[in-house]
This record gives structure tokens, sequence and C-alpha cells, in this order.
């Protein structure tokens, strides 16, 4: 089987050939840093504007890399939500197109699952795993028990991790996007700010919460600003600070959650990272040493494949395909599309901010 992906949910215009002997035969990304850099973060209409000037060209280049035409398709999968309207509306449009005009199964992705199963793409991870989903709109502990079947363990119940990287490093002047600019700044760190707080560390539950690290970094930099002793050396050692709070809270709220699953799914075969933010070094050294103390394997996708993607959207797709699932023509993109549906409503289960 041969699929072709579409991803356009947030500022990554996309399109890749995947086949389900796990070959990636196309993976191309049109990535709209320039668009959104002079705002600080993704503009909704920006980007939904971007998709459509470039998601043409980034099919046919994904086709040329492929060496294929579209009759050479055996489906044709996209990202049919949660994310920006805009955005999920262009591609969705487009893979209703191309399905149409050329007589292939369409198959719209629930873009969290492309995040979910990316693992099995790249590492053929067995079911059940524990899946930490950490990316700008989505923050979330799920045990992954096969195509379809997940049991969400605890989400944001504000900003997602990706996010509050983001405004961070706004609010540092490190520009955009956020995770990469906080990093590289905090590795020139001298002495890295370690009073920054660890909102919802050693709760009963595994949620997850930034606004309050948010708020502080905010008073801080503020204050420095004040003294007029913000200079590129207490940026540094901020923002060293300001990812170890962040890092912190991930290990505390994934170790709780994977003590949970071990007990629950003894044949739990792994503990699995995905989303923009599963690419911070820092955050895989330290899911690797909790991983090890825990004697379960850590599967961390390469860093392509963390952030947004269409070859992870075009697996999801030969999964659903191969259980016998397609999507009608009538299907309506959806901006909100949680993994667990009789989970409790959460900021960062569904919904990419």
């Amino acid at each position: 089987m041969v699929v072709l992906g579409i991803e356009s949910s947030c500022d990554e215009t996309a399109a890749a050939i995947v086949t389900d002997d796990r070959r990636i035969l196309a993976d191309t990304i049109f990535a709209q840093i320039a668009e959104h850099t002079p705002f600080g973060g993704v503009v909704p209409e920006i980007a939904a504007r971007a998709h459509l000037d470039h998601l043409d060209d980034t099919i046919a280049a994904a086709m040329r890399q492929a060496g294929m035409k579209f009759a050479d398709l055996d489906a044709v999968a996209v990202t049919g939500g949660p994310g920006l309207i805009g955005g999920v509306i262009v591609g969705v449009m487009m893979a209703k197109a191309i399905a149409l005009a050329h007589k292939k199964p369409f198959i719209a992705v629930n873009h969290l699952e492309g995040h979910a199963l990316t693992a099995r793409l790249t590492d053929d991870v067995a079911f059940p795993y524990l899946l930490l989903l950490v990316s700008g709109g989505h923050c979330q502990l799920l045990v992954v028990e096969g195509v379809g079947r997940y049991q969400r363990l605890g989400a944001t119940i504000d900003d997602a991790a990706g996010e509050a990287f983001d405004k961070a490093a706004k609010l540092m002047g490190l520009g955009f996007p956020g995770g990469p600019a906080v990093a590289k700044a905090a590795a020139g760190a001298t002495a890295p700010f370690r009073n920054l707080p660890r909102p919802m560390k050693g709760r009963p539950d595994c949620n997850f919460s930034f606004s309050g690290l948010k708020t502080a970094l905010r008073q801080r930099v503020d204050a420095l600003k004040a003294e007029h002793a913000f200079d590129d050396a207490t940026r540094a050692n901020l923002a060293a600070g300001f990812q170890a709070a962040v890092v912190d809270c991930l290990i505390d709220r994934t170790r709780h959650a994977l003590e949970l699953a071990q007990a629950a799914h003894p044949t739990l075969s792994a503990l699995v990272v995905a989303g923009g933010v599963a690419a911070n070094q820092h955050l895989r050294e330290a899911l690797h040493k909790l991983a090890a103390k825990h004697g379960i394997p850590i599967v961390a996708p390469p860093p392509r494949l963390c952030t947004d993607n269409a070859a992870m959207i075009a697996w999801a797709g030969i999964e659903r395909l191969h259980a016998g699932e397609r999507s009608g023509f009538d299907y309506a993109p959806r901006p909100r599309w949680p993994l667990d549906s009789a989970a409790p409503a959460l900021a960062g289960a569904g919904v990419k901010a």
C-alpha cells in the first residue's frame, strides 16, 4: 500500500508518501517560520493563506521525490483535525479533490493519532505503550492500546509546553519558534535560575500546567528590566532556568503516569515521546534516565518526525486503512478532536491553541 499524506493543521505545509512496509518515499515540508516570526507566534489567518499558496507545490515536490503519479497511489490521507480550522480546511479540500479526481480512497486522520502512531512507523513499537505527546498545542499522557484505542491519563489544564516555550522566548526577546530559541540561549548559561516554580509537581493526578510558570518568568523579566540587569548573560540563565522547570514538570508527570500505566498494563512495551517539544535534547536525556529506572525502552522518533509532518499522517492513514476504515467525502474538518473522547475536556487534549 502506498499512501499520500497531507498535513496543514498549524504552520507546516507538508506532504509525504509512505508505504505499509514503513518506507518513506517522500517527505516534503514548507515551514512558515518567516511568515510568523514578525509576530512572535503563529497567526491563524496568515497560516491558512500560506497553506493555500504552497500546498500545491509541496505535494508536487513529494510526487517528484517519490517518482510517482497520482495513479500509483492506493489512498490519500489528510489531517482532518484538531488544528487551526482554516489550515485544516485547506488540506482536507485538497485531499478530497485528489482522491475524487483519481478515484482513490480518502481518509481523514486525527493529527494527534499521527503523533501517537509515529513510533510504529519508525520503530514498529508493539501495543500497548505510554505516550508523552508534547507540542505547541498539545500536552498529554496517553496509553496507546491500539489504533483508535487511547486512554488519557493526563493533559494540560491551561497552556501546552510548546506554547509556553514560544511565549517565554517572546518575553525574553529570543525569537520564534520558541523551543529551539530557548534551548539555544540556555546552552550559554553560566548560572541558571533555579527558583522558578514547577506547577503541578507531586500532584496525585497526571495533569500539567504551565501558565503559572509563564507568569513567574514574566515577573522576573520585568523586575530585571526595571533594575537594568537584563543583559545577554541574564537572558541565557533565565532561558536555562525556564527550560529546566518545564522539563522537571514533564518528567514528574510522566513518572507518575508510567507507574500507573505499568500497574494497569504489565505488557507495556515502551515509553514513547512525540510532538515538537520531543526534539528538545534536555527532555530526551531526562526521559532516557526515567525509562531506564523503570526498566522500559524509550522510543523517540527522529526530530523531523516529531514536529508536524505528513509522513505520520500517511502512516496513520495506512493503519486505519488496514483496519478497513475510510472517510466519506462529506467529512467536515474538526478544530477539536480528542483521542480519548471519554476523558474530561482539557485545554491540551484535542485543541491546537
